[in-house]
């Protein structure tokens, strides 16, 4: 039984790297793709609103479906899509393909978020330790594979799908293969865990989602998405043109702020572990914020750079600890919970580049910065909703539930 948790624990992790060398591929080449399809600067942004969009609506979608399928099984066939997605993105040559390859992708991509996130959470209910972090490093692992690849691709001249193929045709038939492990681990009854039991005024009880009790949650991962795309659309020209950096300099920070969100998630389950999810994220949460003043009032690049770095390490641990937290606070309804969690990802990365931008044009790029800031302050406020009864796992090592470790996702 053991092996089985450790056999879908890997393949998980796996997906959650191939997602991220995916995504990373797709959005580090917007301008070829703008290119290569011939999209004016007018309409690019109606493209790129609706990616996460249609995410939102695959969201919603596998909340509904996973009433009649298990997450792995949506999970296993919403991933080749996304990878096919993505070699169709880059290999047309018409508006109306385009238009179709990333609505296909922008479903298939909030299926997969969420349906991964799923079977991360049960798996860690399951363990009976922090591990969700570990799968989010895999994706930021991903990511940093995937951001230089396209680099290389770039810098060598390669169409599109010449250098999406060879990712795809190695991802793809690893995932399917990957696939064959996954867990769909449940917390049995009356295992003696106080999150399975219930969570404080009911929470989960019936397996219904009150959104009210939710709402901080979303609110929480709205924030820390603001964050995150503050630096993933801003950094480069935050850096060059505010702070005076050279354009080569100002492509570092992105960099750096992808290797500290690794670095923070690869050592974050070691922190939830010792001194609990709620003061992680408390920590994290002031780490990031400090990271935003810095940014803010930094003299010049190197002490903004500085900024970026202590931001990835503490927006790192925000939106895996929600995504548990939201678990955990309705144990019965765990995955309706998740993929209703799972659209604020998308509001958040719809919100935060436009803020920022329209607040730095009317007032100033300092000042935006600390927009971020607060808003990423506000979860302090609702810290308490990362520690129910039982979120402490205690020692570093395993309580594997064996019970019930639920089926492989295999499709039987």
């Amino acid at each position: 039984m053991t092996d089985v948790l450790r056999r879908g624990r890997a393949s998980l992790a796996f997906s959650f790297f191939a997602q991220g060398a995916a995504f990373a591929l797709l959005v580090t080449r917007i301008p070829a793709i703008q290119d290569r399809y011939g999209v004016s600067d007018g309409l690019l942004p109606v493209f790129l609103a609706a990616v996460p969009i249609l995410a939102g609506v695959g969201s919603v979608t596998t909340e509904h479906l996973v009433k009649r399928f298990r997450p792995s099984r949506l999970l296993r066939w919403s991933q080749p899509v996304v990878l096919l997605a993505l070699l169709g993105a880059g290999s047309g040559d018409r508006i109306a393909e385009m238009a179709l390859t990333l609505a296909v992708f922008g479903l298939a991509v909030g299926m997969l978020d969420a349906s991964m996130n799923m079977l991360g959470v049960s798996l860690q209910r399951t363990y009976g330790r922090s591990i969700m972090l570990g799968f989010h490093a895999a994706y930021s692992l991903g990511g940093i594979v995937g951001a230089s690849l396209a680099w290389a691709g770039a810098h060598w001249h390669l169409a599109l799908w010449a250098s999406y193929l060879p990712v795809v045709a190695v991802l793809l038939p690893a995932a399917f293969v990957a696939s064959r492990w996954y867990v769909d681990a449940d917390a049995p009854a009356g295992s003696g865990d106080p999150a399975a039991a219930g969570a404080p005024g009911g929470a989960g009880a019936g397996g219904t989602v009150v959104f009210r009790l939710l709402l901080p949650l979303c609110l929480v991962m709205t924030f820390a998405y603001i964050g995150d795309s503050t630096v993933s659309n801003w950094s480069a020209k935050y850096l060059q043109d505010t702070l005076g950096s050279s354009e080569q300099l100002a492509t570092v920070p992105y960099n750096v702020y992808m290797v500290t969100t690794l670095l923070g998630r690869t050592l974050g389950d070691a922190g939830v572990r010792r001194f609990g999810a709620a003061a992680v994220v408390r920590l994290g949460t002031l780490v990031a914020a400090a990271g935003f003043a810095v940014v803010a009032g930094a003299p010049g690049a190197w002490v903004g750079m500085l900024g970026f770095t202590l931001l990835g390490l503490g927006l790192c641990v925000l939106v895996p600890q929600t995504f548990a937290a939201a678990g955990r606070l309705f144990p019965g309804a765990s995955d309706a919970a998740i993929a209703r969690l799972n659209i604020f990802n998308y509001v958040g990365f719809l919100v935060g580049s436009p803020l920022v931008g329209a607040l730095g044009d009317a007032w100033s790029y300092r000042g935006a910065m600390l927009v971020p800031m607060v808003l990423v302050l506000v979860t302090l406020v609702y810290a308490r909703s990362f520690a129910p009864p039982g979120d402490r796992y205690g020692g570093g090592h395993e309580r594997l539930r064996t019970a019930d470790v639920g089926r492989g996702g295999n499709g039987v």
